[in-house]
């Protein structure tokens, strides 16, 4: 499990240490602080799990889809304007649904590699800064101006 304590977060302390008392070899718990390794996690893992309630635009959705890993998430806030549920992640009400789906694409690693190159496409499609300046830079063109100077003298 990766992740950081958020500052709005006033439960961050307590649900981090609920999960250091609880780790295992099964389970190792790792600051999100580092981002090279939060990254390289994001690349080599077959499925990332975003079950938040609430959320607004999920930067670690658009991250792991960047790095060609379906995500599911949970269907709330911005993660549904990310995830095209079957496509390149799964969208998910429950716990139990968030399971069945995980193993599904473990389960399934070719079918989980054709959703993270889907998910490589959408980010590249929508949410790159490039794409969003060009977006600026179409709408900029389509001004028609009503300044016309005039000729030099």
């Amino acid at each position: 499990m990766v992740g950081n304590r958020p500052a709005d977060d006033p439960e961050k302390n307590e649900l981090y240490d609920h999960l250091i008392e609880r780790q295992h070899d099964r389970m190792l718990v790792v600051d999100g602080t580092d981002q090279m390794l939060v990254a390289a996690l994001q690349q080599h893992a077959t499925v990332v799990l975003q079950k938040s309630l609430r959320e607004g635009f999920g930067l670690t959705v658009a991250e792991a889809l960047w790095m060609g890993t379906p995500v599911i998430g949970g269907n709330a806030g911005g993660i549904p304007q990310q995830i095209d549920h079957g496509t390149n992640g799964y969208l998910v009400e429950s716990v139990d649904e968030a399971a069945q789906r995980i193993i599904e694409l473990i389960g399934d690693p070719d079918h989980a590699a054709e959703m993270g190159q889907a998910g490589r496409r959408k980010v590249r499609d929508r949410f790159l800064i490039t794409r969003l300046l060009e977006d600026h830079l179409d709408l900029l063109a389509s001004f028609e101006a009503h300044f016309i100077p005039k000729p030099a003298r």
